[in-house]
């Protein structure tokens, strides 16, 4: 099944942990085989890494280390450029080529 969501799309989280809910981000990867999405500022998890010592002969720093973790893309929807409002997509198929279009405003995405 096509993804309507694309890399570099404003998103909104509409379901899932209570502190993401109603959060806004760009998406920042997408993986299709397992539907999940990557956003900004979003999901955020912690790792608590260890000092190791490289081969180089160079030390890697102890301490946390922030960062997103991919999320059901079914837990985020677009939103529109122009009314900026979480939408659904539709794709309108013309002379050019397919485009997504907006439910609400019907305002083209791409």
């Amino acid at each position: 099944m096509k993804v309507k969501i694309r890399i570099k799309d404003t998103v909104e989280v509409i379901s899932g942990r209570l502190e993401d809910k109603g959060k806004r981000g760009e998406v920042i990867n997408v993986n299709l085989d397992d539907r999940r999405v990557v956003v900004q500022g979003v999901n955020i998890r912690i790792k608590h890494q260890k000092q190791v010592q490289t081969q180089a002969g160079r030390n890697i720093k102890p301490g946390r280390i922030h960062f997103e973790v991919p999320m059901d893309i079914s837990n985020v929807m677009l939103v529109c450029p122009k009314c900026s409002e979480p939408t659904r997509v539709a794709v309108q198929r013309t002379d050019d080529g397919a485009h997504r279009v907006c439910k609400n405003c019907e305002a083209t995405i791409d």
